[in-house]
């Protein structure tokens, strides 16, 4: 190879090299990841007509509700996209289990009430520490914030996982944590 050829192959290399690099990162300032455009449709749409509330009215409500009614948005803070796509994201590793709400924002009266309902059931001292390890480990210590609808709803669905489907202390800390419905960015405050 004589000089003037390898010196053409060096400036492709570097051109090769550069145009990789160039095209290969994202812009500054944009999102570590997009949602996909009916995810965002629909965070908009939870975001912005939520019906749902800590109050203890709002609680007692669910068993008067419709079956097809829908439990919706956020209770305590907004909702934070970025959040929520990873909530979402998150919970489609457990899409066969109906009981589990693929959606902490969405969530059918009727299955809100049969959670609900089950939050009351009585573990045994085995699945009683299941769901301690949970309560002492989920990012709100608790299946919620404050003791509101989702408190029972989620609890009801703790017990239910530990008895129905043998879920451990640590898979029921997932589910809660995943489900976490207050609104904000969670404990992903800084990515």
């Amino acid at each position: 190879m004589n000089t003037k050829q390898l010196q053409i192959a060096v400036v492709v290399a570097l051109l090769l090299i550069g145009g990789a690099y160039y095209f290969g990162t994202k812009p500054k300032g944009s999102p570590a990841f997009m949602p996909d455009q009916a995810l965002a449709a629909k965070f908009d749409t939870l975001s912005k007509n939520g019906n749902s509330s800590c109050s203890g009215a709002f609680k007692d409500s669910i068993d008067t509700m419709s079956d097809t009614a829908r439990l919706q948005g956020s209770c305590c803070s907004p909702m934070d996209m970025h959040r929520y796509t990873e909530q979402v994201t998150g919970l489609q590793k457990y899409k066969d289990i109906p009981e589990i709400p693929s959606d902490p924002y969405d969530i059918d009266a009727s299955l809100a009430k049969k959670l609900k309902a089950n939050y009351d059931v009585q573990l045994t001292p085995d699945e009683q520490k299941a769901y301690d390890y949970a309560m002492a480990n989920s990012m709100e210590k608790g299946p919620c914030c404050c003791k509101c609808w989702r408190w029972y709803v989620y609890g009801g669905l703790g017990k239910l996982l530990i008895q129905k489907y043998h879920f451990t202390g640590e898979q029921v800390t997932e589910i809660w944590n995943l489900s976490d419905g207050c609104g904000g960015p969670g404990d992903h405050v800084n990515h």
